[in-house]
């Protein structure tokens, strides 16, 4: 896999002819070296100036795309967690007024209870049996 050599020695042309093989020399090693795929990023190398304010300008646009995607999800990420401490909050108050209910009721039981232990003795004292 030896590579011909690419230098050729021209003693008779001109200076202008010489550059000219130079470039000739180096399009088509360019070529031979960079796969079928990549020939049009040799076209976009020599529009390098056009290119290279399009490319900044797109660098620009996806870092702005870039940033304003990251503020959106940290809006939507903060909206979710107040949600969620929101609901948090409303539970822990539901839970609250149940556990306030349940004790109140014991509470009443409790009295019921009382309530029918004298009337059970009441009813006993009185000798009225059923």
């Amino acid at each position: 896999m030896e590579r011909p050599s690419l230098e050729i020695n021209l003693p008779d042309a001109h200076e202008e002819g010489k550059l000219y093989i130079v470039d000739s020399l180096n399009n088509l090693n360019k070529l031979n070296i960079c796969p079928e795929g990549s020939q049009h990023a040799l076209g976009e190398e020599e529009n390098i100036g056009d290119a290279g304010e399009n490319m900044a300008g797109r660098n620009i646009r996806n870092q702005c795309l870039f940033f304003i995607t990251f503020i959106l999800t940290l809006i939507i990420s903060l909206a979710l967690v107040s949600f969620v401490i929101f609901l948090i909050i409303q539970t822990r108050n539901k839970m609250d007024q149940i556990s306030s209910r349940l004790i109140s009721e014991k509470k009443t039981i409790e009295e019921l209870k009382k309530m029918n232990n004298m009337i059970l003795k009441h009813l006993n004292q009185s000798g009225i049996k059923e």
